[in-house]
């Protein structure tokens, strides 16, 4: 089956807001193994709407489309998918329900334009919006069908997975399984270059290589007649990858690596605490946003100034001229002062120059000192950021903070 995806909506082109459906969907259809030939964006135009699914529906069987649902007059998807199917919109009697039970129970006043959300094409199947007030639905003819869903995420997403895929699945004659490896610590070009004996002629499973900022991801697929075979041929290459890999490889489940450390820390039970200076506080932050994390998680300190760093941590006056704020003297002193401030089994602190001023030949923008003090020694490390930019280089620092973890405690 060959699908395109269609994102609604006015403020999507003018880039008001950010279009992560298209995203979601793309990944969604293909592990349903559904082909996604194009992604569109278009205006609240009536016109443009329907030449858009008269253009599309000439290569596809299946248009999935996000937005223009709402109650007010901009929100035309609705009629206009109605008219192109040649569909009567009538009132539905569980949405006019649904919609008036949501009103009652926030305490609003209902306003007549809201009874619009309530009208559904007349042959359409309907799909229950539990996060919000309107409705989807499909609509099927003549062999192409259209799949019609709120815009906001929050509403589409689980309308997507609680009605959408069920529907789809009757449409399966193959089975995708995959699993999403993710490292550290590589470029997605020397990523590559280690697979090349597994990529080279590869035809299924197939392996794809995503880069982001500071990581890289390797997807691996199979689709096969069962889900038991297409996971055992997938399993089969990954562990292919992790062993050419070895410790680059933290996650086989597509797993963030503070959500891994973070784990890992709180499983065995090792009390963290941090001392930042040029990532401001950003590491504590990345920390803290795991459940549970508290019963592991001691402090996060920001001791930016020199001064900070003495009378928070004991760091030596004398290191601080001598080496320099941002040195390896310096965020050894940091380490060690935290652990006998807050006495957790691990404490990690960094020192660094984030940009875009500041550095020297000696000691350029991007560069940073990690240590950690773990089981009675203290570890250092040093590296250089490529400079992107302020934000990426604390961004990278905090991921080299989580790494560096893992490497000292696994």
């Amino acid at each position: 089956m060959k699908s395109a995806i269609l994102s609604i909506g006015t403020e999507i082109l003018f880039g008001e807001i950010e279009n992560s459906n298209s995203r979601f969907l793309s990944d969604q259809l293909n592990l349903l193994g559904i082909d996604v030939l194009y992604h569109h964006s278009v205006g609240d135009n009536r016109d443009r709407l329907s030449h858009l699914l008269k253009q599309v529906f000439e290569e596809v069987d299946l248009v999935i489309a996000t937005g223009g649902l709402g109650p007010t007059q901009d929100d035309l998807t609705k009629e206009t998918v109605s008219s192109f199917f040649n569909e009567d919109l009538v009132l539905h009697d569980d949405s006019l329900k649904s919609l008036e039970s949501n009103f009652k129970r926030s305490g609003s006043e209902i306003t007549e334009n809201n009874y619009k959300q309530a009208y559904m094409p007349k042959e359409g199947t309907v799909l229950t919006n539990k996060h919000g007030t309107a409705p989807g639905f499909v609509l099927s003819k003549n062999g192409k069908i259209i799949v019609c869903m709120p815009g906001p995420p929050r509403e589409m997403k689980p309308m997507f997975c609680d009605y959408v895929v069920p529907y789809l699945h009757t449409f399966q004659n193959n089975v995708i399984y995959h699993k999403m490896i993710r490292t550290f610590g590589l470029g997605e070009s020397h990523l590559e270059t280690m697979l090349l004996p597994l990529i080279d002629g590869q035809k299924d499973p197939t392996i794809a290589t995503y880069a982001k900022e500071g990581e890289t991801s390797i997807r691996v697929a199979s689709k096969r007649k069962t889900l038991d075979e297409a996971r055992e041929e997938v399993l089969k290459v990954v562990y292919k990858i992790c062993e050419a890999l070895g410790d680059h490889v933290y996650s086989i489940d597509d797993e963030d690596l503070h959500i891994v450390v973070g784990n890992y820390l709180m499983n065995n039970n090792i009390t963290i605490s941090s001392a930042e200076s040029c990532t401001g506080g950003l590491f504590a932050g990345k920390i803290t946003e795991i459940p549970g994390i508290s019963k592991v998680f001691d402090r996060g300190l920001v001791t930016y100034s020199n001064r900070a760093k003495i009378e928070e941590l004991g760091v030596s006056e004398d290191t601080l001229e001598k080496y320099g704020a941002v040195s390896k003297e310096t965020a050894e002193e940091m380490a060690d002062g935290l652990k006998r401030v807050s006495g957790s089994d691990l404490c990690i602190a960094i020192t660094g120059i984030a940009g875009p001023e500041g550095g020297t030949l000696e000691k350029p923008v991007g560069l940073s000192y990690i240590a950690v003090n773990y089981k009675g020694s203290t570890f250092v490390k040093s590296f250089q950021g490529r400079n992107v930019s302020r934000r990426y280089n604390r961004r990278y620092a905090v991921l080299q903070m989580f790494n560096y973890i893992r490497q000292i405690v696994k």
